[in-house]
């Protein structure tokens, strides 16, 4: 049983990474092969220089993808039949603190040593890639300033909830992983309520749109719309990117609107709020809803997984630990997983593609469908997103239609 659990565990990693070399693959000969022609649809809007620009941004992206995979792969394999996961708890267990504690420090532990791996990849795409295509704003100290945030906000709320599940293990008997399903959909809603007034702001600046016109504009299309929000804001985004962006966040009274400052800049009034109009038509669809309905129902299935695999030894021994522990039994899981799950990633970017044609189509009702086609051609062109990407590649990655494909729908959709 050892033995097979272990071969699979090497087959699944294989067989993930390679896919993902083989995709990329395509990806940098398909968008190579297209570099020399704008699409017709595109021709008028945007020059070939710009197209030969995302081109290259897009084939420097997708080598660092398959690095990144390359090194989590890795990772995986030194983590587990490597034996470091299993060094990190008898490490920590030599400590002088209860068995909760330790456990908390092995995660600790290995969040570390992945961030230590990550960490110059990250590097390198913030201050070499982006700088290079001239969208990195973030200077080395913003950057620093950021990770040590992001680290102690994520120890303050990550590690108090990581020590209650695993308390759960220890103490909810069987049902250990419903109690700790319950307790992880509780915290999400939370940290979705708190996170527009709470969290965000400790990284960004947000303000209220001060362009009266456009906000009165806006208003009109949230009052068509039905939609009730406890404001619009605009946040700093140019202080780290030149990239441009607009969204919701929030629950219940929480939920508010905001568009990167970048975004604002790009477009016109009619086109902003044509983004807009998309926005809320993935709210009118029920797209976020549904999303964390699957999320939540995912998560109940692979904790009722890993519930099963807990109880038994040979998985701790066939990934190389040989004590086994509630920590390592999560670690282990966190480890496995992205593998075995990979192939369902099509499933879950065809969904998302289907959601943008939904929302695309709400916007071209309630707002200019034209206006919503020019936003969109000026955000490709800016943010230098490829028109040309590969068919096979796209449908297995992309959370949004090809460039192409989406502005025919558009032009398609009864006005």
């Amino acid at each position: 049983m050892t033995h097979a659990i272990t071969l699979f565990f090497i087959a699944a990693l294989i067989a993930s990474l390679l896919t993902k070399v083989w995709l990329a693959q395509r990806q940098l000969r398909h968008v190579a092969a297209h570099r020399q022609l704008v699409p017709v649809d595109f021709q008028e809007a945007i020059s070939l220089a710009d197209h030969q620009k995302a081109a290259d941004y897009t084939r420097a992206k997708v080598r660092q993808a398959v690095l990144g995979a390359a090194l989590d792969t890795l990772l995986a394999f030194v983590m587990t039949l490597g034996g470091v996961l299993g060094w990190l708890q008898t490490l920590c267990q030599s400590l002088a603190v209860t068995p909760l504690l330790q456990g908390v420090a092995v995660f600790a532990a290995f969040s570390l040593l992945s961030w230590l791996v990550s960490l110059p990849l990250s590097l390198y795409a913030t201050f070499v890639t982006e700088a290079r295509f001239g969208f990195n704003t973030m200077s080395l100290r913003l950057y620093l300033t950021d990770l040590i945030k992001g680290a102690l906000v994520g120890s303050v709320i990550g590690l108090p909830l990581l020590a209650l599940a695993l308390w759960l293990v220890e103490q909810g008997g069987s049902l250990w992983w419903l109690w700790t399903w319950g307790a992880l959909i509780s915290f999400n809603l939370l940290m979705v309520a708190c996170y527009p007034t709470l969290i965000a702001p400790l990284f960004n600046r947000f303000t209220p749109l001060e362009d009266d016109a456009l906000k009165a504009r806006i208003t009109t299309l949230l009052e068509r719309c039905g939609f009730a929000s406890r404001g619009v804001f605009v946040m700093d985004g140019s202080t780290r990117s030149r990239h441009g962006n607009a969204y919701f966040t929030g629950l219940g009274r929480s939920k508010r609107i905001v568009f990167f400052d970048t975004l604002l800049k790009q477009l016109a009034p009619d086109e902003i709020e044509a983004v807009l109009a998309h926005e809320l038509g993935h709210f009118k669809g029920n797209h976020i809803r549904k999303h964390i309905a699957m999320v939540f129902a995912l998560s109940l299935a692979l904790l009722f997984i890993l519930g099963q695999l807990m109880a038994s030894p040979a998985f701790f021994h066939a990934l190389g630990v040989d004590q086994p522990s509630p920590a390592t039994g999560f670690l282990l899981f966190l480890l496995v997983m992205p593998a075995l799950t990979f192939p369902l990633t099509p499933l879950g970017s065809w969904l998302s593609r289907r959601h943008e044609y939904e929302a695309d189509a709400f916007a071209a009702r309630q707002s200019d469908g034209e206006a919503l086609t020019r936003a969109l051609v000026k955000l490709y062109r800016d943010n230098a997103s490829t028109l040309t990407p590969d068919p096979v590649y796209s449908a297995f990655y992309d959370s949004h239609p090809p460039a192409s494909l989406r502005i025919q729908h558009l032009k398609g959709i009864p006005r």
